[in-house]
């Protein structure tokens, strides 16, 4: 077997230019797939970040099919032992109870249609980043304050300035139309229109009075320690939870249309590095047939003078391993050396492609990542790639006969 080896290595530098041509393509295939894959992963990453840092939060706690139509008749208590099976889970950081409805602002002769968020302050800052978002004023002095922060094109719609008093309107729980009268202290601008053309922030008790939700809420974003014990997190929390009739929803069900735009530029990547790793596989294929059929006659003096079948085939296979273990290795030190400068210098966009990113919701920043499995998925593609495609050139070798071998011109 030491021998086959030796004979492997020595057979593969016998032509070093095809050698080194097709261990620089594998080494190419191999670092641009996991530059890419790290560019898109690590893109991704930071993007799904900002969404759910900003809002939604990592998961949320909701009434059972308030997700699919909201109402305030789907909402529930906090009580004591929905807050200790929170604290229970270590992952979990921090959360916040939220109470969220529809209604209208009116501003002497305007009336505009507004979300209605009620936030606890301190609780709120620990889940997102949605108050530093306040680009004008400041937040509201407590929790049951008659002040509010509105959005940015909100205010300007209103024909309103800081310090203005409105009337905020809404249906509340038991049926009635509750109204109250605010202060505009502060505007909101997140880049969102959502947000900042009808969102109405003001204290959980001050939305609660509005909506005579006394000690009732509507959901509770949770913060997580680490994003990738997300589904274990879920699924020990809906376990629990279940029998409360309150569902846990990630981030992928609170924000469908990000996961399906992540999703859709996913798929895009994987085609083009499937292409790129066919493309490679048959030079690969085309430099093992050409180094196999330029030696049928040294094959065939081979078996002919005895050597087994089986260890001809084995060679043959010893140098496709040979070449795809230095390519490999070669191309995982390439991308190691170019992930680690995008991770610590992440490309900034500007001009159009900074407004296109930003039409679709994402941050104009490209990262990258060094997460094991992005260097692992693409070794492990490419070998077995580089394997299957020696195939053919290796049952050449297998169907051989010595005096077709030696006779072979």
């Amino acid at each position: 077997m030491k021998l086959l080896f030796r004979l492997a290595w020595r057979n593969l530098w016998r032509n070093k230019r095809r050698s080194l041509i097709t261990i620089t393509a594998v080494s190419f295939a191999v670092m641009l797939s996991i530059a890419m894959r790290g560019l898109q992963l690590g893109t991704y990453d930071v993007n799904i970040r900002h969404a759910v840092e900003l809002y939604s939060g990592y998961l949320q706690i909701q009434k059972t099919g308030y997700q699919q139509n909201p109402s305030l008749q789907k909402s529930f208590r906090f009580d004591p032992a929905v807050q200790k099976i929170i604290e229970q889970q270590p992952e979990i950081t921090a959360y916040a109870p939220r109470v969220v409805s529809d209604g209208l602002v009116s501003f002497q002769d305007n009336s505009l249609g507004a979300a209605i968020i009620g936030i606890d302050i301190e609780k709120e800052k620990s889940v997102t980043t949605f108050l530093n978002k306040i680009n004008n004023g400041r937040v509201f002095s407590s929790d049951s304050a008659a002040e509010i922060v509105v959005g940015e094109k909100l205010l300007r719609n209103l024909n309103a300035k800081l310090g203005d008093r409105v009337v905020v309107l809404s249906q509340g729980f038991d049926g009635s139309l509750g109204n109250l009268k605010f202060t505009i202290v502060g505007t909101l601008k997140t880049g969102s229109a959502d947000y900042d053309v009808a969102a109405v922030l003001m204290g959980l008790s001050a939305a609660q009075d509005l909506l005579t939700m006394y000690g009732r809420i509507n959901l509770i974003a949770l913060s997580l320690a680490n994003f990738h014990s997300l589904p274990e997190v879920k699924a020990a929390l809906q376990q629990k939870l279940s029998r409360a009739d309150l569902a846990v929803l990630d981030w992928k069900e609170l924000m469908p249309d990000l996961y399906q735009a992540i999703e859709l530029d996913n798929v895009s990547g994987i085609l083009f590095l499937a292409i790129l790793v066919v493309v490679v596989a048959f030079g690969i294929m085309n430099t093992i047939l050409m180094s196999v059929t330029e030696r049928f006659r040294e094959f065939g003096v081979s078996l002919s003078i005895g050597m087994p079948q089986g260890k001809l085939v084995l060679l043959v296979f010893l140098e496709t391993v040979f070449i795809a273990l230095i390519g490999i290795a070669l191309g995982n030190l390439l991308a190691a050396g170019i992930n680690y400068y995008i991770v610590q210098h992440p490309i900034v966009l500007s001009g159009d492609f900074a407004d296109l990113y930003a039409e679709y919701g994402f941050l104009p920043r490209l990262e990258s990542t060094l997460q094991p499995g992005v260097f692992i998925n693409s070794t492990v593609t490419i070998f077995v790639v580089s394997l299957i495609t020696a195939i053919y050139p290796i049952y050449k070798v297998y169907r051989l006969e010595p005096l077709k071998g030696i006779s072979y011109t």
